[in-house]
């Protein structure tokens, strides 16, 4: 299986009955992550506001549970996130973490600086978000980025969601992460998008360690199976899965009307396919939620899933998941169904998340 690894030394992941020991690394870099990752979108108020304590318990719960892989963004909260993330990882060994972020956006004062952000979170519009993929971009957005996560390096940095910005991103871009990682001022580098066919243009064409994929490689849809995901596999490029549960639509043992995908209202005849899928799990004794955090982790690529939570028991509901026992006659229903792709990997019986 392309890019697994067996972490090494002590216990066997899930041994502990946690799911979150070292199971991957990044193919070629070495960098070991859990197989549980810790997003913390909503650290920079994602929908409405986190408090300080919120977000200090749902790192220690994270901690305490062994996840040690831990991703941010200067999008997330025009630099909310990064700051917070980097008071709270102060006190934690710094060999014993790893810390992904990313660039493209950079963060420039505002002209009137009043009002509240426009772009999912509840923070103050002081400043404003500005695409840049050039050389000049990347460095300055690293440096800002080290300077709130008081941090001196990166593990993994990621080019984010560089949709529109091709030209740059692969010629100006790329070269200057290469140097970075030659360096030693990051480990690995690679792109974070909500798509799968440009993410599949970065592993063809530019030396890219892994792709972070949001949302394209789901129990709700597998669309990545037609370009990234078998690319990424003969390739050896790790892909860590971000967007399990489609913005919400996924989260709950059956959606709501007012259920989100992709960060929008999901539509009609979305989540009528959800609440099929709903009543086969109901069948087996499992949740959506469930299922869906399983499904997305047997594909051979797939080196870690990364989930986000405001609060301590967001992450114990999360590992909770982790731990579901899922029928192996679940995945042939679905798929007799309609519900799954036939191509897709699927666990092996009564395998957990």
């Amino acid at each position: 299986m392309a890019g697994r690894v067996v972490g090494d030394g002590g216990p066997r992941p899930g041994a502990s009955g946690d799911g979150t020991l070292p199971a991957a690394k990044v193919p070629h870099r070495g960098i070991g992550l859990t197989q549980l990752g810790l997003g913390t979108a909503q650290f920079g108020n994602l929908y409405r506001e986190t408090t300080e304590e919120e977000a200090a318990g749902a790192l220690d719960a994270a901690w305490d549970a062994g996840i040690r892989y831990f991703d941010t963004a200067p999008h997330y909260g025009l630099g909310l996130s990064e700051r917070r993330l980097g008071q709270l990882l102060r006190t934690r060994p710094r060999d014993e973490y790893v810390l992904s972020t990313k660039v493209g956006r950079l963060l420039v004062p505002s002209p009137d600086g009043v009002g509240k952000d426009t772009e999912g979170f509840d923070v103050p519009a002081t400043t404003r978000r500005v695409r840049d993929y050039s050389r000049d971009g990347v460095l300055r957005s690293l440096d800002e980025s080290l300077r709130r996560l008081e941090l001196d390096r990166i593990d993994i940095l990621y080019l984010h969601d560089p949709d529109d910005y091709w030209e740059q991103a692969s010629s100006e871009a790329v070269p200057a992460l290469i140097e970075l990682r030659d360096q030693g001022v990051i480990g690995a580098f690679g792109v974070g998008m909500k798509q799968s066919e440009m993410p599949a243009r970065f592993v063809r064409e530019c030396d890219i360690d892994l792709v972070m994929l949001a949302g394209r490689y789901t129990l709700a849809e597998q669309g990545a199976l037609d370009d990234l995901l078998p690319l990424a596999e003969e390739r050896g490029i790790g892909i860590v899965i971000a967007g399990v549960y489609n913005s919400g639509l996924l989260a709950q043992d059956r959606p709501s009307t007012r259920a989100m995908y992709d960060y929008e209202t999901a539509p009609g005849d979305v989540v009528a396919r959800v609440h099929r899928i709903a009543d086969v799990c109901e069948r087996y004794g499992v949740t959506v939620p469930d299922v869906a955090l399983s499904f997305v982790r047997a594909h051979p690529a797939v080196l870690t899933t990364v989930v986000g939570a405001r609060t301590g028991a967001q992450v114990e509901s999360n590992l909770a998941r982790s731990r579901a026992q899922v029928p192996g006659a679940l995945w042939e229903e679905l798929r007799a169904e309609g519900l799954l792709s036939r191509d897709a990997p699927v666990p092996t019986d009564g395998a957990r998340a």
